[in-house]
């Protein structure tokens, strides 16, 4: 992208980190500091890309979270043939800081790792998947669907709400893996004779290579990763575009949760403004939202959504969130740089 591979050299005036960090994976994308505005999504300089895994300290402990931060980030440098000693500014947006005290624990650990003259922004991961959708302005609404989900909004003032977010055990039905662990409930009830039958159980087996509903249990228990059970999101999509009632009713409520998300969001920044029919953006990520051929589970979203508040501006990012993440970073530098200058 903008003519940057990985292994070419960053220009001399160091470089920028923006990092994604959530509950499937964590990405990490170098930017040159003294790029110029980019023109379009696709000018983006990227210098670097590197992938790990799970950085979300909810699910792996703080200290696995932060190795993976710590082994994301070099890999990256190291990819764009420089070091920490050219880091300019980083922003880590990662699932599981929803806190101010998280923020502060995540400040003390990255300062010890890069120059003093750093510039640091942490954020929740919603704050990076917005910035991708609005090229680094923070304006608008932003609702991730992957395996977990939130929705995130931010003023032109700078006010900010959240709802969802919560993880499985608080409620985000509208995830991934709220919609499969809802699946996998419906084929435990079925074979129970507590709920109807669904052809989610022939397809659940098959695809989990079991015999029986009985040996879901086992399998459920064995490893309850959020992503390991959110990755039947396709098994139910296909069963309810084959026409199964139960899938179909799933993916309703699901559709219904994550609107609901938005509205609440929205209502409380008034970004619909007072009589709720101001343009606002809504920036929409995750795997749970990209569009299939049949059942588009984002379509409905935005449905739902657009009868509460005409003025909804469905954005589709063409940059990923870890993209987003440096993008807001270099915004932030660039405004330091000039006002080092006395601009």
């Amino acid at each position: 992208m903008g003519g940057y591979e990985n292994g070419d050299s960053p220009a001399e005036d160091g470089v920028i980190l923006g990092v994604d960090g959530g509950t499937t994976n964590t990405v990490c994308v170098c930017l040159p500091a003294a790029m110029p505005t980019p023109e379009s999504p696709a000018a983006v300089p990227v210098v670097a890309r590197a992938v790990a895994g799970c950085s979300n300290r909810n699910s792996v402990g703080e200290s696995a979270a932060l190795e993976t931060l710590e082994q994301v980030m070099t890999q990256a440098l190291a990819m764009a043939n420089t070091d920490r000693s050219a880091v300019r500014a980083v922003c880590l947006a990662v699932s599981g800081v929803n806190h101010p005290s998280d923020q502060q624990r995540m400040l003390e650990w990255i300062r010890d790792l890069f120059p003093g003259n750093t510039k640091f922004y942490v954020e929740n991961d919603a704050v990076a998947a917005l910035s991708s959708g609005t090229m680094g302005r923070l304006h608008g609404c932003v609702l991730i669907a992957g395996t977990g989900c939130i929705a995130y909004g931010v003023t032109e003032d700078g006010k900010v709400a959240r709802a969802a977010g919560a993880g499985p055990v608080l409620g985000d039905w509208g995830s991934g893996y709220g919609i499969a662990a809802q699946a996998l409930t419906a084929v435990i009830k079925a074979h129970d004779g507590r709920g109807p039958q669904t052809s989610l159980t022939g397809e659940i087996l098959e695809k989990l290579e079991l015999s029986s509903p009985d040996e879901i249990i086992g399998w459920t228990y064995a490893d309850p990763s959020w992503a390991r059970i959110a990755a039947l999101v396709p098994v139910v999509v296909s069963s309810a575009e084959d026409g199964d009632e139960v899938a179909n009713k799933i993916l309703h409520d699901s559709v219904q949760e994550l609107a609901d998300t938005v509205i609440a969001v929205v209502r409380r920044l008034r970004l619909c403004g007072e009589d709720e029919n101001d343009k606002f953006p809504l920036v929409l990520v995750g795997g749970v939202l990209e569009g299939n051929k049949r059942w588009d589970i984002s379509g409905e979203v935005i449905k739902c959504i657009s009868k509460v508040f005409p003025g909804t501006d469905p954005i589709w990012p063409e940059v990923e969130p870890a993209i987003g993440a440096a993008l807001l970073a270099w915004s932030h530098h660039r405004k330091g740089l000039k006002l080092e200058n006395g601009s």
